[in-house]
C-alpha cells in the first residue's frame, strides 16, 4: 500500500521556486502553505478515471477554454502549488510553465494515499483560490460528487454512484456516469 509523505527540512517555509530543484522522478511533489506533500505514482485504475474524465471534458470544451490533466501546475501563491487530476481553463489565462490564475473547474479521482489530501487540503485551496467547479470521482465505490463555488463557499452541485447519470453545467454542460469512467469502454 503507498503513502503520503510530508518531507522536512530546517524550515517549513518552502516556496514554488523549490519545487524547481527537486527530481523529475515519477513523484508528485506538491505544496500547501508551505508545506511539500509527496505522493506517489498513480496506479493504472486512477489513470484510467482521469483519462475517461478529460476526454468526456474533453469532446464538449468550447475553443475559449482548454482541459488538462496532471502534471498541470496551479500556482494561486508562493506557498502553495497543487496539480488537479484534470483541470479547464481559459486559454487566455495559461501561463508558459503553470496556471496562477484558477482554474474553471478543478477535478481530483481518489485513491488511497491521496483521499485525505483530495478531500480535505486540495478542496480547501481551491475554495480560497476561486476555482469555480470541484468534481470528486471516488473510483472505490464508484460515485462522483460536484461542488460549485457560492460566496466564496464550495455547495454540492450533484452526486452520482453507480449506473446513475448527473448532468453539470459548469463550467459547460457534461453529464457523467460514475461506471462508464471505471470500465475499459466509455460509456455515457
Amino acid at each position: 500500500m503507498a503513502f503520503m509523505t510530508v518531507m522536512h527540512r530546517a524550515t517549513n517555509d518552502w516556496t514554488v521556486a523549490d519545487l524547481e530543484n527537486l527530481p523529475n522522478d515519477g513523484l508528485q511533489y506538491e505544496l500547501i502553505d508551505g508545506v511539500l506533500i509527496v505522493s506517489p505514482a498513480p496506479i493504472p485504475l486512477h489513470q484510467r478515471a482521469v483519462g475517461k474524465l478529460f476526454t468526456v471534458l474533453n469532446s464538449g470544451c468550447p475553443p475559449e477554454l482548454e482541459v488538462f490533466f496532471a502534471p498541470l501546475d496551479f500556482q494561486p501563491n508562493f506557498r502553495t502549488s497543487v496539480q488537479p487530476d484534470v483541470l479547464v481553463v481559459r486559454v487566455a489565462d495559461l501561463g508558459e510553465k503553470n496556471l496562477t490564475v484558477a482554474p474553471l473547474l478543478a477535478v481530483e479521482v481518489l485513491s488511497p494515499s491521496t483521499r485525505r489530501k483530495d478531500l480535505v487540503l486540495k478542496r480547501s485551496v481551491y475554495q480560497d483560490a476561486g476555482v469555480a467547479a470541484y468534481w470528486v470521482f471516488d473510483p472505490d465505490e464508484p460515485s462522483f460528487r460536484a461542488w460549485e463555488l457560492r460566496e466564496g463557499q464550495y455547495t454540492e452541485a450533484g452526486f452520482a454512484a453507480g449506473k446513475e447519470k448527473l448532468t453539470l453545467n459548469n463550467p459547460y454542460p457534461v453529464t457523467i456516469c460514475p461506471n462508464g469512467i471505471i470500465t475499459r469502454q466509455l460509456q455515457l
